[in-house]
């Protein structure tokens, strides 16, 4: 990993004017529970803020509050943990404007930076050293309307798109968008099950019924430490 105080290989300016801070909920260590990098030591950036209000969220602490931090704050606290992942996530990240420099100065840095987005937002303007992931709202969570499809398009195969199972209706809705776009072709897909909505066993019984070439995803975090704030 390369020096965290390095300078930046694109100026703010060829970047767009970009605010210097993002208002930061929490910043943290804990082993990373979903998506490609399941399992690494990562360091969690959760920006403060979202525009969606999805009926199963799990961070809604992160919807107000929060504490403004420069974005050379935010690198150096990533630093001191001293691990090469990190995620920067929500709330919604890509709400704040100042999130697209983050990502980029955390890549400068040398670190292997994710983005967890719920889709709603554009992804185009990320760096591309950045691994998105994308959540792609089901009927179920109440948001639906907010998915941005044309973010789909722009993935690549190293990154992935996400479908949160809240019933078996929110199952054969997103299996008929896997098919109906090959999203399977294009990037890893997962399907997850919605805590105390849709049990695991099922949803991957429903995934080998229909030979659906998607991963399920189990949050591993929550295996670990339950519903624990920070972890």
């Amino acid at each position: 990993m390369s020096d965290v105080t390095s300078t930046s290989s694109v100026t703010l300016a060829e970047r767009g004017d970009t605010p210097s801070r993002v208002k930061i909920t929490e910043i943290f260590l804990s082993i990373q529970g979903e998506a490609d990098a399941v399992g690494w030591p990562t360091v969690f950036v959760r920006l403060t803020g979202c525009p969606l209000r999805c009926q199963y969220c799990d961070t809604a602490y992160a919807f107000h509050g929060g504490e403004w931090m420069s974005l050379e704050a935010v690198v150096e606290r990533v630093a001191s943990f001293g691990v090469h992942h990190v995620c920067v996530t929500g709330g919604e990240p890509l709400a704040q404007k100042g999130s697209i420099e983050l990502l980029a100065r955390l890549c400068d840095a040398g670190y292997r930076v994710s983005l967890e987005t719920s889709g709603a937002m554009d992804v185009s303007k990320v760096d591309a050293r950045v691994t998105r992931v994308v959540d792609v709202k089901t009927p179920g969570s109440g948001e639906v309307a907010r998915n941005r499809l044309e973010n789909l398009e722009l993935l690549r195969p190293d990154e992935q798109v996400k479908f949160v199972i809240c019933a078996r209706t929110d199952f054969e809705w997103a299996r008929d968008l896997v098919k109906e776009r090959r999203l399977h072709e294009r990037c890893m897909v997962l399907f997850s099950p919605s805590a105390d909505q849709v049990e695991a066993r099922d949803l991957a019984q429903w995934i080998l019924d229909e030979r659906l070439p998607v991963r399920l995803q189990v949050q591993l975090h929550k295996y670990l430490w339950g519903d624990t704030p920070g972890r």
